[in-house]
C-alpha cells in the first residue's frame, strides 16, 4: 500500500472517531425512551432512583409515574391529580392521584392529542390554558369527571418562523396572562417584537402587549410569594465556549430589557452585537443572578406550603443541562433563598441524575401541593417523580 493512501485511510479514521464522537455527544441527551444507546435507568425501583439521586437531609424521592414521553410542565389539580404537556408527541397527559397509598400515580392516561408542542399550562376556573407554538389553546375541563372540553383559540398569532418553539402561559397575581417566548436563533436582530420578549393578554380584551424584551429564552418564570416581584430564568446564547455567557435569573419589570442580543450576563458586550450602533442607546437591566453558563435553567418555582422546613420560603430552579458543553452540568434541582436584604444565594436539592458523564434523567418542571409534597418532571425518563419531606428521616 503506498504513503498517500495509507494517509488517506488514517484521515478517514480520524474524521469517522471525530463523527461518531459527536453523535454520542448528542445522544447522551435523548431521551431514553427513543434511544437504545442512551443510559436506560430502571424505574421500576425507587432504590436505584435513591441511589443515584441525593437530597437534603429529610427529603426522600420516588418515582411517581413513568410512560409520560418527554414530560414538561405540569399543573396540580383541585383533586390531587396531575395534568403534564408531553411536548414531542404533542399531548396533554393526565397522571391520576395516588389512591391506593403507595406512593405512586394510580395510572396514566392521555386527555389530547395532535397539539403543537404543547408546554406551558395554567388552570384558571374551568378553563384550562396551553401553550402550543403558534397559540394559546383554551379547553373547559371538569377535574371531578377528567374531562376535556373542546380547544378554542386564546391567543393566535404567536411567531413560529424558527428557533425556540416553547411557550409558558402562567397567570399572574394582576389578573393578566403572561406568555414567554424565545428567539428565533442563537444570536440576532429579530424582527417580530414578541420574540425574546415576554408578553401578556386577557382573554377578551384587546390586544397583548409587550412586557419585557431582550430575553432569550425565558422558559420559566413566576412570582415571589412575599413580595409579588417576578423573577423569571433566562437561557444564555451558544457559541462562546463552555464558561459564557452565564445564564440569568432577572426581575422582570414591565417595558424593562435584559440585554439579549447586545449584551449578556452582567451587561457584558456580546462579541456579535455588541459593537451594533443601536446597543449604544440600551440600557439592560443586570441579573438579579447567574448561573453557571449551559446549566439550562427550564423553570422556576417559588414554594408556598414549606413552613418549617429548610425550603421555606425559597424557590426551586429546574437546571436540564446542554448539549452545547464538553463536559456536562446541570441535571439537578437547585433551591434559590432569600435573606432579608434581596440577595440570592442557591444550594444543590435534587443531584444525581448527572454521573461521571452518565446521564438518568433531566429535571424541567416542579410543583407543589398544600401539602408540601413536590413533583418533578423528566423529559428524558419520561417520568415524573415525588419529593417528600420527614424530619426524622
Amino acid at each position: 500500500m503506498s504513503r498517500s493512501s495509507k494517509r488517506l485511510i488514517a484521515l478517514v479514521m480520524l474524521l469517522a472517531i471525530g463523527l461518531a464522537g459527536a453523535i454520542m455527544m448528542l445522544l447522551a441527551n435523548i431521551p431514553v425512551t427513543g434511544w437504545l444507546l442512551a443510559t436506560q435507568a430502571d424505574f421500576s425501583q425507587d432504590t436505584n432512583l435513591r441511589a443515584r439521586v441525593n437530597l437534603p437531609p429529610g427529603y426522600a424521592i420516588n418515582i411517581y409515574a413513568t410512560g409520560v414521553e418527554d414530560a414538561r410542565f405540569m399543573q396540580v389539580m383541585s383533586n390531587g391529580d396531575l395534568l403534564v404537556t408531553s411536548k414531542d408527541p404533542g399531548k396533554l397527559v393526565l397522571v391520576k392521584r395516588d389512591d391506593d397509598g403507595d406512593g405512586r400515580s394510580d395510572g396514566v392516561a392521555v386527555l389530547a392529542s395532535g397539539l403543537t408542542f404543547p408546554h406551558g399550562i395554567w388552570l384558571d376556573g374551568k378553563t384550562l390554558y396551553i401553550g402550543e407554538e403558534n397559540a394559546i389553546a383554551s379547553f373547559p375541563y371538569d377535574a371531578a369527571k377528567r374531562t376535556l372540553g373542546a380547544k378554542t383559540i386564546a391567543l393566535a398569532g404567536l411567531p413560529d418562523d424558527d428557533g425556540h418553539y416553547t411557550r409558558t402561559i402562567k397567570k399572574g397575581p394582576d389578573g393578566w396572562f403572561y406568555v414567554s417566548i424565545g428567539s428565533s436563533c442563537n444570536a440576532c436582530i429579530e424582527q417580530h417584537p414578541w420574540r425574546a420578549a415576554m408578553i401578556r393578554f386577557k382573554p377578551g380584551a384587546g390586544a397583548p402587549e409587550v412586557h419585557a424584551t431582550g430575553l432569550r429564552n425565558t422558559v420559566g418564570f413566576d412570582w415571589h410569594p412575599a413580595t409579588g416581584a417576578l423573577y423569571g430564568a433566562d437561557i444564555g446564547r451558544d457559541r462562546l465556549g463552555d464558561e459564557l455567557p452565564p445564564e440569568e435569573l432577572n426581575l422582570i419589570t414591565r417595558g424593562g430589557f435584559y440585554g439579549w442580543p447586545f449584551f449578556h450576563g452582567d451587561n457584558e458586550p456580546d462579541p456579535d452585537h455588541g459593537k451594533d450602533a443601536q446597543a449604544r442607546n440600551l440600557h439592560p437591566l443586570p441579573p438579579a443572578h447567574t448561573f453557571r453558563a449551559h446549566v439550562t435553567p427550564l423553570s422556576i418555582t417559588f414554594l408556598r406550603h414549606q413552613a418549617g422546613t429548610p425550603l421555606e420560603g425559597a424557590a426551586l430552579v429546574a437546571q436540564h443541562g446542554s448539549w452545547n458543553r464538553s463536559e456536562k452540568i446541570g441535571y439537578r434541582v437547585i433551591s434559590l433563598h432569600w435573606d432579608a436584604n434581596g440577595a440570592i444565594t442557591q444550594k444543590p436539592f435534587a443531584e444525581g441524575f448527572l454521573k461521571n458523564g452518565d446521564v438518568i434523567g433531566r429535571p424541567v418542571d416542579i410543583v407543589e401541593t398544600a401539602d408540601g409534597t413536590l413533583y418533578i418532571s423528566d423529559d428524558h425518563a419520561g417520568a415524573i417523580y415525588r419529593v417528600t419531606f420527614n424530619p426524622g428521616d
